[in-house]
């Protein structure tokens, strides 16, 4: 009898110390495990939505931008926004303006998911390691833009041999002499006759690029909403709270940014995937003139054959339909982020 006793009552203590530990935690601001896979899951879903929903809406401008980024100078088919589409719309009709969304959808879900998720976690790291050193620790603006680009790397490596048979399903006519089929009998094929490091091509300057685009984009944006909250400036903050206008104003204003510094990586990127297609439609080859397919030894060369065979203007062609279309694209992806997450019940504010 006593010992049941006393078991009944360890029972009660431990019922107690596990009680006591949980209000602490969730004082400390730390959620249960079951609440933490939970908090993820749903992060990664609100960051999946927010990239297929945002893509989608500009898929035409973004199929434009890379027929203009790789388009031979000596052929031009694409002469500027409003033309290209037109063409667009007149030799391949309404599914040629969507085409390689499918494949940009597949990749971006998983990347926008990775991104927006390793995001928040590098920014409470980062932020966990600064409130060692002092009390008063704040996240800056540029402790958000490492942690920006931390999250941009992460996301854009996990994906990349999608976004690379992306680029090429998108440049591809219907007066292609060679099709690829889809993302998979694309991605098939580039292995079996260009090998695994094919996936990879142009990875580097997108590395190079994703830092300011994806650091920048994060920074400007936190650090937009921050100050407009704390300073309740134009009357915009109601309890504490920006309106979803203003957001996608403040998330415009990240991506015009993060783009206007980093563009000229992201032809190159484009550029260096093509190499190797032998079947490529509407793809500089060699100065634009013959036939040579031009290969690129490395980034540096990529950038000096663009310059001395086109001029430096050819590091911005299709800058305008990008520029039209990075304003609704990121400004979607950031609210719809946001939105989703606050239907999913998640806390999406990093408290600094």
């Amino acid at each position: 009898m006593a010992s049941e006793d006393v078991k009944t009552s360890e029972s009660a203590v431990s019922t107690i110390v596990n009680l006591a530990e949980e209000a602490k935690l969730a004082r400390e601001g730390v959620k249960a495990p079951s609440y933490a896979v939970l908090s993820i899951c749903k992060s990664l879903v609100a960051g999946g939505v927010a990239g297929g929903v945002s893509r989608t809406a500009v898929a035409p401008l973004e199929r434009l931008k890379i027929l203009l980024q790789v388009q031979n100078p000596h052929s031009v088919k694409y002469n500027g926004t409003i033309q290209g589409l037109k063409y667009i719309w007149r030799t391949e009709g309404f599914r040629g303006l969507f085409k390689g969304n499918g494949t940009n959808c597949a990749r971006i879900v998983p990347n926008s998911a990775v991104k927006f998720f390793s995001y928040e976690q590098a920014s409470k790291g980062i932020l966990y390691l600064y409130q060692q050193q002092t009390d008063d620790a704040q996240l800056t603006p540029l402790l958000r833009l490492g942690a920006g680009a931390c999250a941009g790397i992460i996301a854009m490596s996990t994906t990349y041999p999608m976004d690379m048979v992306r680029g090429r399903l998108t440049v591809q006519t219907d007066s292609s002499p060679y099709q690829y089929r889809g993302m998979f009998h694309a991605l098939s094929t580039v292995l079996r006759e260009e090998g695994p490091r094919a996936l990879y091509k142009g990875w580097l300057p997108s590395v190079i690029g994703v830092i300011p685009y994806v650091g920048l984009n994060f920074a400007v944006y936190e650090s937009l909403k921050d100050r407009l909250i704390k300073s309740k400036a134009f009357g915009l903050v109601e309890d504490s709270e920006l309106s979803v206008t203003t957001r996608l104003a403040c998330g415009a204003a990240a991506g015009t940014v993060g783009q206007t510094v980093a563009y000229p990586l992201d032809v190159i990127r484009r550029r260096m995937q093509m190499v190797g297609w032998k079947e490529a439609a509407s793809v500089v080859t060699g100065d634009g003139r013959n036939k040579a397919p031009l290969v690129y030894t490395g980034m540096i060369d990529a950038f000096g054959k663009t310059v001395r065979h086109e001029g430096f203007g050819a590091l911005y062609k299709g800058l305008a339909p990008n520029s039209v279309k990075v304003v609704p694209s990121i400004a979607l992806a950031f609210v719809t982020y946001e939105v989703v997450k606050d239907i999913l019940g998640v806390e999406i504010r990093i408290s600094d």
